[in-house]
C-alpha cells in the first residue's frame, strides 16, 4: 500500500525512466534505493513518528516521500513558500524532530530545534545497484501516512490526518475515474508540498510505472516547452496558471496536440478562462474538485465524461449529500452545504479534536464548507464558500456570481468579491479588480456592465477597488479573509 508500487516497478523495470526535473532523470531503480537508504538512515535518525519534508518538486522530494515511509514514519510536507511564524507552527504543532531538505531551504529553519538532514550530503547509491531489502513497516489503511497542513487561507494552519487507506483509496479511484494508463505522462507544476500534486502528480503515477517531468518552479513559457519537449499528456494546475498560459503570444493548437487531458483545481475555474483557452486553443480544460481533507480529489471532468461549468461526476467511492442548515438532504438540483462520505476522507484534524468532531459526522460524513449542488445527471456544481456568503438585507449573494460577471469583461484579469458591515444593510458587496495589461477600469463602468449582465442591484458591488495585485496564498489563492479584513478595517 503506497510504497509497494514504487519497489514493484524497481523490480520489474529497473530502467524505466520515473522522474525527469531540474538535474536530470531517475529510474524506478535509482529512486528505490535513493528512498530504501533514506528510510534505513531515517530509522536511525529519529524516534518520533512524524518527518518534515521541505524540498521542491523533484527526484529527491519522491525519494524522500517515499523513503519516511520505509523508515516507517508519517510524512510531513512543508511548503517551502510559507513565513517563518508558519514553518514555525508546522514544526512545533506536528512535533517532529528531523526534517529532510537541502541547502538553500535549510535556511528557512534557522533558529528551530530541529535536526536536518540535507539530502545533497548524504550517499547516493551507485547506478545499476538495486535498493536494499530493510524490514517494511507493517501498517495497515487506518495508519497516518501524511500529516498534511492547510493552507492557512482562513487563519492558522490544521494539520490533517491522511491515512494509508485514505491515499491509496483515492489514487485508485483517480485512475479508473480518469482511465489513467502507463503511457501518459504527467507534467508537474503545482508543488508537492499541496494534496493536489501529491496525489494527482507523484502517487497517481508511480502507482501506474508511468514518467512524470517536474518544473521546480512554474512558469508559463518553461511549461509550454515541457509539454513540446516531452510530448506530455496530463497537465494538472490552478486556473492562474493556465491564464498565464492563454497570454503567451507564441502558443499554438499544435503545443497541444500530445495532451490527453489539461486538469483544472485548487480554485474555481472561471467561466472566461476555460471558454477562452478553448477557443484559442481547440481543446478543453476539465475541472475537478477535492480538498486537502478528501486526499484531495472527489469529482472530476474528463475527456470522455464531462460538463462544462461542473467539477464533474465524483470519482468511484464517494457519496454526496447536498445538505441545509439543518443537515437534511436537499433534492436534485438544490443548493446547500456539500457533504462527503468516502474512503479517501481524512481520519481527522492532528491534535484538534473539536474541530474533527464539527467538521465529521456521526455518520461519516464531512461537511466541506463549500456551497453546490448535484444535477439530475450526477454532476457536481460548486458555487461558492459557506462562509463567504453576504448577505444584504437578508439577501444572499454569492461572492463567487458576482466574481463570473466581473471576468466576463474584457479588460479584467481577475476579481475577488466580499462582504463589507453595513449599519443599514448588515452587509454590502466589495469587489477587487485587476485589470488586463495595457487596459484601464472605472468603478462606475464595471458597475454599469453588471447591471447590462442582469445582476439584481444589491449584488453590484458598492465600491470596486482596481489594484495592481490580490493577496494570495503561496499555492496562489486569493487570501479573501485578508480583503475583508481590509474594508472591514477602514
Amino acid at each position: 500500500m503506497l510504497i509497494e508500487p514504487l519497489l514493484a516497478h524497481a523490480a520489474k523495470t529497473p530502467h524505466e525512466v520515473a522522474v525527469r526535473d531540474d538535474g536530470g532523470s531517475h529510474t524506478y531503480q535509482q529512486l528505490a534505493a535513493w528512498a530504501t537508504g533514506l528510510g534505513i538512515y531515517l530509522s536511525a535518525q529519529t524516534d518520533q513518528p512524524n518527518v518534515g519534508l521541505l524540498l521542491p518538486s523533484g527526484g529527491g522530494f519522491v525519494a524522500s516521500f517515499y523513503g519516511i515511509l520505509l523508515a516507517g514514519k508519517c510524512v510531513v510536507p512543508i511548503n517551502y513558500l510559507l513565513g517563518e511564524r508558519e514553518i514555525g507552527h508546522v514544526l512545533a504543532d506536528s512535533g517532529l524532530d528531523t526534517v529532510v531538505t537541502i541547502g538553500p531551504l535549510a535556511g528557512k529553519l534557522d533558529g528551530a530545534r530541529v535536526k536536518i538532514v540535507d539530502l545533497t550530503h548524504l550517499p547516493r547509491p551507485p547506478a545499476g545497484v538495486g535498493p536494499p531489502s530493510p524490514q517494511r513497516p507493517a501498517k495497515g489503511a487506518n495508519d497516518p501516512a501524511v500529516l498534511m497542513y492547510t493552507s492557512g487561507t482562513s487563519g492558522v494552519p490544521k494539520g490533517v490526518i491522511l491515512t494509508y487507506g485514505n491515499l491509496q483509496s483515492d489514487v485508485d479511484a483517480c485512475i479508473d475515474h480518469a482511465q489513467l494508463q502507463t503511457r501518459h505522462k504527467f507534467l508537474g507544476v503545482i508543488p508537492l508540498f499541496h494534496s493536489f500534486g501529491m496525489t494527482a502528480m507523484m502517487l497517481a503515477p508511480i502507482q501506474l510505472a508511468a514518467q512524470v517531468i517536474y518544473l521546480a518552479r512554474f512558469s508559463p513559457v518553461g511549461t509550454l516547452n515541457a509539454i513540446r519537449e516531452h510530448q506530455v499528456s496530463l497537465v494538472f494546475a490552478i486556473p492562474s496558471m493556465f491564464g498565464a498560459m492563454a497570454r503567451l503570444k507564441d502558443a499554438s493548437p499544435e503545443d497541444f496536440k500530445s495532451i490527453y487531458a489539461l486538469i483544472s483545481g485548487g480554485e474555481p475555474l472561471p467561466t472566461a478562462l476555460r471558454e477562452g483557452f478553448q477557443k484559442r486553443f481547440n481543446i478543453q480544460i476539465h475541472e475537478g474538485y477535492g480538498l486537502t481533507e478528501t486526499s484531495p480529489v472527489v469529482a472530476l471532468n474528463t475527456p470522455n465524461d464531462h460538463r462544462p461549468g461542473s467539477v464533474g461526476k465524483t470519482v468511484p467511492g464517494v457519496t454526496v449529500k447536498i445538505a441545509d442548515d439543518d443537515g437534511q438532504a436537499m433534492p436534485t438540483g438544490a443548493s446547500g452545504e456539500v457533504w462527503l462520505k468516502g474512503p479517501m476522507i481524512m481520519k481527522g484534524y492532528y491534535k484538534l479534536p473539536q474541530e474533527t468532531a464539527a467538521a465529521l459526522t456521526g455518520d461519516g460524513f464531512f461537511k466541506t464548507g463549500d456551497l453546490g449542488k448535484v444535477d439530475q445527471d450526477g454532476y457536481l456544481y460548486i458555487t461558492g464558500r459557506k462562509k463567504d456568503l453576504i448577505i444584504v438585507s437578508g439577501e444572499k449573494a454569492s461572492p463567487r456570481e458576482i466574481e463570473e460577471v466581473l471576468l466576463r469583461h474584457p479588460a479584467v484579469a481577475d476579481a475577488a468579491v466580499v462582504g463589507k458591515k453595513d449599519s443599514s444593510r448588515g452587509e454590502v458587496v466589495v469587489a477587487f479588480v485587476i485589470a488586463r495589461e495595457g487596459q484601464t477600469l472605472k468603478p462606475d463602468e464595471l458597475r454599469d456592465f453588471c447591471r447590462a449582465q442582469e445582476l439584481p442591484q444589491w449584488k453590484i458591488p458598492r465600491e470596486i477597488f482596481i489594484q495592481n495585485d490580490l493577496p494570495r496564498s503561496p499555492t496562489g489563492k486569493v487570501l479573501k479573509r485578508v480583503l475583508a479584513e481590509q474594508v472591514n478595517r477602514a
